[in-house]
């Protein structure tokens, strides 16, 4: 398909999509702004769904990260799986139908993810997916429920890893439709690293953290924090990690008010502070002496960062982290497993020099790029 110009419509709604669409967007712009743009030029758009609800949040997160302000946002918030994806679907429909893009990108696993990819297919516009392929092997995970959609409705399929690869051929996808670009997450934090360093001494003052190593937490799924049994478990466990090296926990409003409600122990090393803004965690993950998660985004970031972590879940859909970064998985069900896989994760140290994944190296936002070119010229 010869486009001299390509309309491209990215939907954004949760804050692990900012970082990893903004990449792909400044490379738009780099391709766009240089001499040999092969004749295909692109136009943007981009859409914020509000699927995150704490929207001053959001705005910090698009400052920090130089994106530009929404072209359009829908305030969609909360709600069940199946009424939010619902109410995803009706906001999108007529925005693609008024932008009519050539190609509509979704990131991640969210549930703008695969509202998006549904709208798009069912109107016929062509669907790219950034990060596609990951699989936990989970179903009870919606985020899997969301990949596996979305991954069967692309045309481009953008992935972070060989094993991406591997899914989605075992899934019977055809391989001219996969393109390995590496991680966009990366790009970000190795733009934003140097600015995330030096908000770390007044980060680490405003959470009341002393000058000494400490352990970094953030919990957000279901499975964790709904449970109101399996939520204290882990407060008991971070509460007796608190009293050998300081705890910092900053919690979502969604996890405060499950917490309220919760006879949970204290510990003066426990700091269960506000949610922070992408600059501020990644200068406190950076200087972590081992991080505490459930997050499949900073399963990546620690790895590329040498920053030992512990994902407390039973699977995950980035087995890389595992096998060739730094991520230990654990029972999130057992609390003297995970309470020994901090301690030997603090034990271990940084990685130095830190692991060397392929192609999570700054740059994947270039190559996704190249990947929209060769689609619009039929390659």
């Amino acid at each position: 398909m010869q486009r001299s110009l390509v309309k491209v419509l990215h939907v954004v709604g949760a804050r692990p999509n900012f970082m990893k669409i903004a990449p792909v967007i400044r490379a738009v712009e780099a391709w766009n702004a240089s001499a040999d743009t092969s004749g295909t030029q692109f136009e943007q758009v981009l859409v914020h769904t509000g699927q995150h609800y704490d929207r001053a949040l959001s705005t910090v997160f698009f400052e920090q990260l130089g994106l530009p302000e929404p072209d359009e946002y829908l305030g969609v918030g909360s709600g069940t799986q199946a009424d939010q994806t619902a109410r995803l679907m009706s906001a999108l429909e007529p925005v693609v139908e008024r932008h009519e893009p050539n190609l509509v990108v979704v990131p991640g696993d969210v549930n703008s993810t695969l509202a998006a990819a549904l709208v798009a297919a069912k109107l016929g516009v062509p669907v790219a997916h950034l990060e596609a392929g990951l699989r936990s092997g989970d179903r009870t995970m919606p985020e899997e429920i969301n990949r596996i959609v979305t991954d069967h409705l692309s045309d481009v399929l953008l992935t972070t890893c060989v094993d991406a690869d591997v899914n989605l051929a075992r899934e019977g996808l055809s391989s001219r439709h996969v393109r390995r670009v590496g991680n966009t997450m990366i790009d970000t934090l190795v733009r934003l690293r140097p600015k995330a360093e030096e908000a770390f001494e007044r980060t680490r003052v405003a959470v009341g953290l002393p000058d000494a190593d400490f352990a970094l937490v953030t919990l957000h799924r279901p499975s964790n924090v709904d449970d109101p049994n399996q939520l204290a478990r882990l407060m008991r466990v971070l509460a007796k990690v608190a009293r050998e090296v300081p705890v910092v926990f900053p919690v979502h409003l969604r996890t405060r008010r499950q917490l309220a409600g919760l006879d949970v122990e204290s510990s003066s090393g426990l700091t269960l502070s506000e949610p922070l803004g992408y600059l501020e965690f990644l200068g406190l993950m950076a200087q972590a002496a081992v991080v505490i998660t459930d997050s499949g985004g900073i399963q990546e970031e620690t790895s590329f960062l040498g920053v030992p972590c512990v994902t407390v879940r039973s699977c995950t859909e980035r087995p890389v982290t595992v096998v060739d970064g730094t991520n230990v998985l654990v029972d999130p069900s057992d609390e003297s497993a995970i309470l020994s896989a901090v301690r030997g994760a603090i034990a271990r140290g940084l990685s130095s020099p830190p692991p060397a994944i392929g192609l999570w190296d700054g740059a994947a936002g270039g190559r996704v790029v190249e990947a929209f070119v060769e689609w619009a010229q039929g390659a």
